[in-house]
């Protein structure tokens, strides 16, 4: 299993989990669940138009957290964002009520970014950890 296919597994696991970021000198965490893993690279997605898009051009390095029963993810690196809509139109495709909200009508798009020079860990409560790069 791949690193990525690690984190993918345990994001998939968690269902939730929580996007982190900056604003200014504001930490801002909210929580997500939509990930792709594509091609050995994980994928995620926000809309344009949201303060975490923002937030993420201000200061690309983000980090993600979340559980799982007994155990935690943390998992950092430095937003990429894609270049082409490519990616953000297979999720549209796979996932049809997102349509409602990203369409040409209410003019909302949906941000599709990947992580680069990650860094991740999965902990136990014990203190056990199991650290790698991405």
């Amino acid at each position: 299993m791949t690193n990525a296919e690690k984190i993918n597994e345990f994001l998939d696991k968690a269902g939730v989990w929580f996007f982190l970021t900056t604003d200014g000198e504001q930490p801002k965490g909210r929580p997500f669940r939509f990930h792709l893993l594509q091609n050995d690279t994980l994928y995620f997605g926000t809309g344009t138009f949201k303060k975490v898009f923002a937030q993420m051009k201000v200061n690309p390095h983000v980090e993600i957290l979340a559980v799982n029963d007994n155990e935690f993810l943390r998992y950092d690196g430095d937003v990429v964002f894609e270049e082409t809509d490519k990616i953000a139109n297979a999720v549209l495709e796979k996932a049809p009520q997102m349509k409602q909200v990203y369409n040409e009508q209410t003019g909302f798009k949906l941000g599709i970014f990947h992580l680069e020079n990650g860094k991740a860990e999965i902990c136990t409560m014990m203190g056990q950890k199991e650290a790698f790069e991405v």
